[in-house]
This record gives structure tokens, sequence and C-alpha cells, in this order.
């Protein structure tokens, strides 16, 4: 379990996402208070996958975005993740690069969540060593994107990011173990502000994987729409954010974590950890006032469902999901959620005071929740 001293809880102080609704995150709260799903057609001519939709961040052209020097061979998750942490940096303004987020200095950290890296990059990167005349006539540039902290790493070399890097791979909980890692580095004295969040591409590789870990085989019809994206944030103490000029929108009071062996047991599991959560920060169910779900698929949700209803003794908060909107996000899927809670925050739409339950089930048997104060 993480929780933070009494009066001494780190606060999420600015947030951003690259998401299907939208390259910003402006467009993603406004999005997400319309109810508008992103899913769209794939058009097979483009996409050899078994998915007839998903839900694709739209005009996103990595050259276009961030402009043609170092950009050859960058993958699209690298993309989308220095993209966002750009926004994030620079308010979302246009051309602002110099305009840096004020306390966010080249000692920041940065804990960012991810699956594989990109599936896309390892997949291709193998089959040119198969099929190339000889094994290593490859492109030797892109052989960074094949491993796992890509990413994260190359973030920090564009934003100037010298603090601690860590990449964090966790399924459908990572955003809340990059969240607990960021805080850890906190409390160690390694960073004082981290930047912290997840990234997740869709492409034909990670497609392909998804279908064939369906344990259901019923095919493409039955199966949600794949999603893709980043969602990021900067955690720091408050009284930085409060020096800076900013007020924090959330304060994180705690985290438990736990691993079941499948679906069945899923839901004990994270019934326990909610209770566990509730109890170690003195929150009663009773004063929950919104729950962000994974809105996982299948099994899992069921599970998640099931053990919110065991650990909330009836009680039905107000429900914020992101994944009926952007679809399957994976690795990203609980930063959306965070960020969905942080949207709704800055709109005064969760009062000031109100406590937010985040919970995240991955059919790899980790089960998550993390409980925020809205400021």
């Amino acid at each position: 379990m993480v929780n933070a001293p009494g009066g001494a809880a780190p606060v999420i102080s600015a947030w951003t996402a690259v998401s299907p609704l939208g390259l910003r995150g402006s467009d993603f709260a406004a999005a997400l208070r319309s109810g508008r799903t992103a899913g769209r057609p794939l058009d097979p001519e483009e996409w050899s996958v078994p998915f007839r939709e998903a839900s694709l961040v739209p005009d996103f052209h990595i050259r276009q975005i961030l402009g043609r020097k170092g950009t050859r061979s960058m993958d699209r998750a690298t993309g989308l993740a220095v993209t966002a942490i750009r926004h994030l940096l620079t308010g979302e303004r246009e051309f602002a690069e110099a305009e840096r987020l004020p306390g966010v200095d080249e000692e920041t950290g940065l804990a960012l969540g991810t699956s594989t890296g990109s599936a896309q990059s390892i997949m291709d990167f193998t089959r040119d060593s198969l099929v190339g005349e000889k094994p290593f006539y490859v492109d030797p540039a892109r052989f960074p994107n094949t491993v796992m902290n890509c990413a994260a790493g190359q973030s920090a070399i564009w934003h100037g990011l010298r603090g601690p890097n860590t990449t964090i791979a966790g399924g459908r909980a990572t955003g809340l173990l990059a969240l607990r890692y960021a805080m850890r580095l906190q409390r160690a004295g390694r960073a004082r502000a981290v930047l912290c969040g997840a990234v997740e591409e869709f492409s034909s590789a990670r497609a392909w994987l998804e279908w064939h870990a369906r344990a259901d085989g019923d095919g493409a019809d039955s199966a949600a729409v794949l999603g893709e994206g980043a969602a990021v944030w900067l955690l720091e103490p408050d009284a930085s954010a409060r020096e800076h000029g900013r007020k924090g929108l959330a304060e994180v009071l705690g985290l438990e974590f736990g691993c079941a062996p499948d679906a069945t047991a899923a839901r004990t599991v994270l019934a326990e950890a909610i209770g566990r959560l509730l109890h170690g920060t003195g929150v009663t169910a009773g004063e929950l006032s919104a729950v962000a779900d994974s809105g996982a698929p299948g099994a899992e949700g069921e599970a998640e469902r099931a053990a919110l209803a065991d650990a909330l003794d009836g009680k039905e908060p107000q429900r914020i999901t992101a994944a009926d909107t952007i679809g399957d996000t994976c690795a990203a899927a609980a930063a959306f959620q965070i960020a969905a809670v942080l949207a709704m925050a800055e709109r005064k739409e969760i009062s000031p005071g109100a406590t937010a339950l985040v919970t995240t089930v991955d059919r790899d048997g980790v089960v998550g929740a993390a409980l925020l104060r809205i400021r």
C-alpha cells in the first residue's frame, strides 16, 4: 500500500491527453462530456487487421506535428508520448516550446507506462532480420524503437529531462503503477517533480496480438474497440505547485494493488484492495463522489464491477469511464481514467474536497485502486 502521510499528499497540478478525441487535453475533456464515441471504420486497404473499427488519434502525423528533425525513424508510440509531454510542458500552446511550464527543469523525473513498447517496431525489425539478404541488413536507426523504454528515453531527450527516467509495464494497471513509482521517487528524494502517465499505440501488430490473446475466440465483432493515445500529468508537492502559481487539481491519497490468478478471483482481490485503501485513508464508501473504472471488456470488466459493488456496499457514486468513449487503450487505460477525473475536476463537475476512486483489472492478474481528493 502507498499512502501519503497527513498533510504531505502530492498533488497533480497539470495534465493533458493525446487521444482519439483530439490532440489536446481540452479536446478530450470536451468530447468526454458530450459522450460521443471515437470508434471509426478502418480502411482495409490501409490496415491489415482482424478488426473492422478502431479509435485512432485523428490527424496524427509525426513529422507534421514534431517536425522533420529527429523523427525519420520515430515510431507511433514514441511520437504520441513526445507530443503529449510537449503539450503538457507548453500549456497546449502552439509553437511555445520556449515557454516551459514553470518549475519543470532538467531535474524533473519521468515515469512513463507502456505495454511492450511498440509491438509493431519489434515485429518489423525482427522480420527485416529474417527476410533481408543478410541478417544484419537492417536499418540501425530503427533498433532503439525495439526496446521497451524507447518512448520514455526519447521523451526525456526531446524535452531535456535529466531526472530519473523509468518505464513501467503492467497491462491495464500500468497508469496506476507508474503513479506509484512516481510517488516513491519523490519520497526517496530522487525527484521533486515527476511527469507521469502512459502511452499505447494502435498498429497491425498490436491488433493481431490482441486478437489471438482473446480467450473467447468469438472474433472481432464481439471484441472491444481498440484505442490509442497518451495521457500524462505533473505530480509535485503542494508547496511547489503554489510556488509556481498552480492550484493542485487533485491530491493522491493512496494506492493499493493485488494479484489474482483469474477473473473469478479478481473480484475478491480487488474488493479487498479497495477496502484496504479506504481504511488506510480514512475515507468511507459513502464519502466517495465518483468512481472511474477501467471499462475492461469480458470477464475482467464483470469482476471489476462486482468488486466495486462488494466493496462499496451498495453505494453508487457517479461513474466515470473513458473506455466507453475512446476504446480499450490497454497500457494507457488507467492513465486515461485519471485524466477523465482531472478533466471533470477542472470543470467543477466533481466538487472540491470530494474523493474519486480509480480502479483497474488486467487479464494477467494485476488489480489496482487509487484514491484522489479533488482540490
